[in-house]
């Protein structure tokens, strides 16, 4: 069995020379300028340890491996588009650089440049990976759509069962796709595959909570990032959402307030209202119940504890970061 850092490497150094053609350049510029940003690189990692939980890592794998990471980059760069957001990972974002319309076709030769490596894949198995996998691209689309709408909205108006729903579709299902391919490439069965999917799903909800957690009371010096980022861009987040929900009508006023406010000030008023709300404890809890119903899952996956292990570890991991 391989430790995620091991499989990362096997992985980056298939992935990293996308064979893009070299006209128009700007075009495949504008895409080589995403993929050199170099995410964490979760999701394709995934779909190898899927694979290796049931069986030994095959080629199959590495190029499911690739096709989602160039999907999940896709769906970035449109994001990044849709939130007119001036940076990702640090670096100045594909539509600011080179423009939205480059942009927006960048994202498009990238997913047509997933289906290229899936088309490599065994063809006894190349239906059922080409229909998970666009069945989680679909659901993704409509997460996003969901965010959109929410983000229109004021967070009174957002019940927190949806937002989990949009959560779910935006974030976690291609978490538990990648394990879901990964696991049929590895020849595992319907049961194993249901437990392994659900997994993914909600360590996905689990991380999402995390990821706003960071922002709110991490140490921005580890997080890398401003505090209360998402605070100062008015994003909906699970805190946001549950603060709305908690608070009374005069604490609601006062987050109103709060949200009129700008820089640091509006941060250290709305984080005080998090704390008053108890909100803080509140989000760690929720992570900790979907990081539990995760790892149950997990647990009711028929192999041998041991090779459960690396992903036991990659939990462990995502859920404690701090950053």
């Amino acid at each position: 069995m391989h430790s995620f850092r091991e499989l990362l490497e096997k992985f980056e150094k298939r992935f990293h020379v996308q064979p893009f053609p070299e006209q128009p350049a700007r075009l495949y510029d504008a895409a080589r300028h995403m993929l050199q940003m170099q995410g964490k690189r979760i999701r394709p990692i995934l779909c190898l340890m899927g694979n290796e939980l049931f069986d030994e890592i095959v080629e199959d794998a590495f190029e499911a491996a690739a096709a989602i990471e160039l999907f999940h980059n896709f769906t970035l760069i449109h994001d990044d588009i849709m939130d007119k957001a001036p940076l990702r990972r640090g670096q100045i974002t594909v539509h600011e650089k080179f423009g939205e319309p480059t942009a927006i076709l960048a994202g498009d030769v990238m997913l047509v440049q997933a289906y290229e490596h899936l088309k490599y894949i065994s063809s006894d198995i190349l239906p059922d990976i080409l229909h998970a996998f666009n069945q989680a691209a679909r659901l993704v689309c409509e997460g996003q759509q969901l965010d959109m709408e929410f983000e229109a909205s004021h967070p009174s108006e957002i019940p927190m069962d949806a937002y989990i729903e949009m959560i779910t579709l935006k974030t976690s299902v291609l978490l538990a796709m990648s394990l879901q391919i990964g696991a049929l490439i590895g020849g595992a069965g319907d049961r194993n595959i249901h437990h392994l999917y659900e997994f993914g799903k909600h360590l996905g909800i689990a991380f999402q909570i995390q990821d706003d957690w960071l922002d709110a009371f991490g140490d921005p010096q580890q997080f890398g990032k401003q505090q209360g980022g998402d605070i100062l861009a008015n994003k909906k987040t699970f805190l946001l959402v549950k603060a709305y929900e908690t608070a009374d009508s005069r604490q609601r006023e006062q987050l109103d307030q709060a949200f009129r406010l700008s820089g640091a000030e509006k941060v250290k008023q709305v984080l005080d209202l998090f704390e008053a709300l108890h909100i803080r404890e509140w989000a760690e809890a929720e992570k900790q119940k979907y990081t539990e119903i995760a790892l149950h899952h997990l647990e009711e996956i028929a192999v041998i504890s041991s090779r459960k292990k690396p992903l036991e570890e990659l939990v462990h991991y995502l859920l404690n970061r701090t950053s």
